[in-house]
Formats: structure tokens, C-alpha cells, sequence
């Protein structure tokens, strides 16, 4: 048996959004953190992934989306879990070199920098060619230093409803794929 946590990106995602699609269509299926909206602070995003993974022993399969994957890498450099395995779909890439300015406010947002570590499961990492926030060799750099598995999405710009991504066969096929195998 294994268990599937949906860890959202930055905001709420819209009713016609794949992730809210395989919510609802999936009683199962549980949110981690339910979406809350911005703003994005990834430590209180990493608190609420690690409490959903330690809530249940049964292995978990962790679908992230944008936002999402920084806090499923962050989470990884920092606890261990039963985690299966991970979808990680369009990470928007952050400069490790990026530093805000001294004049903006704090903030504990996915600025600053991304883990790099290699993720201790199966990740299969999906790439968008038009992505509007990673390039292409971006998403396969995230992909090399993660351990990933790189699925080419092709021209699928941000994977979201903008995109035209509400149903999303693909993403469908790569977690049953995930469900299959061991990590």
C-alpha cells in the first residue's frame, strides 16, 4: 500500500488545476500542506510536508508541483521519512548566486538557496521546453544534482490551468509508473 501527499507550489491552485482534479477524483489522495495560498514560506511548507509524512508508517508517493518540489527537496535535505518515491513537475529555478536586496523585506519565501542534495528515492522530475521560470538545461541541472529521472514534457509552459493543464494523462501515467516500482 502506499499513500499519495500532493504538495502544492505557491498558491491555491484553481478547481480546473490537474492537482486539484486528482484531489477530487482521489478521496485518498491528501494535501501536504492543504493549500493555503500565498505567501510561500517554505520552512512552515517543509513543517506541514514532514507532519503529513510522519502522520502514517505506510510509505508515501509525493506529487509536487512548482513551488512544491523546492519544498519536497528542502524536506529531504533535512529528515528522513517513508517516502516511495517523488513527481516533481516544473521546480522553478532559483540562482544559487541570487541574494535579495539588502532593502527588501525579510522574508522566508523559495528565495535563497535550493537544496541540491540527492534525493534518498525514485524522483522522476517532469520538464516543460517553454517553461516561463526554468529553462530547459535548468530543469536538467535540478535533474542531475536531485538524482532525477527527466521526463520531457515538451511545450507544456508552467504545467498549470494557464497553461491549458487541467486533465494531464501524462502526469497520470507517470504515477501509476511510480505505484508500480519500487524506489
Amino acid at each position: 500500500m502506499i499513500r499519495t501527499l500532493l504538495v502544492p507550489g505557491r498558491g491555491r491552485p484553481r478547481p480546473e488545476h490537474w492537482q486539484q482534479r486528482w484531489a477530487d477524483a482521489n478521496p485518498g489522495y491528501q494535501w501536504a500542506p492543504r493549500p493555503p495560498g500565498p505567501p510561500f514560506v517554505l520552512s512552515e511548507r517543509v513543517t506541514a510536508l514532514h507532519s503529513a509524512v510522519e502522520s502514517d508508517a505506510t510509505p508515501a508517493l509525493l506529487v509536487a508541483h512548482s513551488a512544491g518540489c523546492l519544498t519536497v527537496a528542502a524536506w529531504a535535505a533535512a529528515h528522513t521519512g517513508p517516502i516511495h518515491a517523488a513527481l516533481l513537475v516544473t521546480p522553478p529555478y532559483i540562482d544559487p548566486a541570487w541574494k535579495p536586496d539588502p532593502a527588501d523585506p525579510p522574508v522566508d519565501g523559495v528565495w535563497g538557496p535550493v537544496s541540491r542534495t540527492r534525493l534518498p528515492f525514485r524522483t522522476i522530475l517532469v520538464a516543460s521546453r517553454t517553461d516561463p521560470y526554468t529553462t530547459f538545461a535548468q530543469f536538467e541541472q535540478y535533474a542531475e544534482d536531485w538524482g532525477a529521472e527527466l521526463f520531457d514534457a515538451g511545450d507544456a509552459g508552467h504545467l498549470e490551468t494557464a497553461s491549458g493543464y487541467g486533465p494531464w494523462s501524462d502526469g497520470e501515467r507517470l504515477v501509476a509508473e511510480l505505484l508500480r516500482t519500487s524506489g
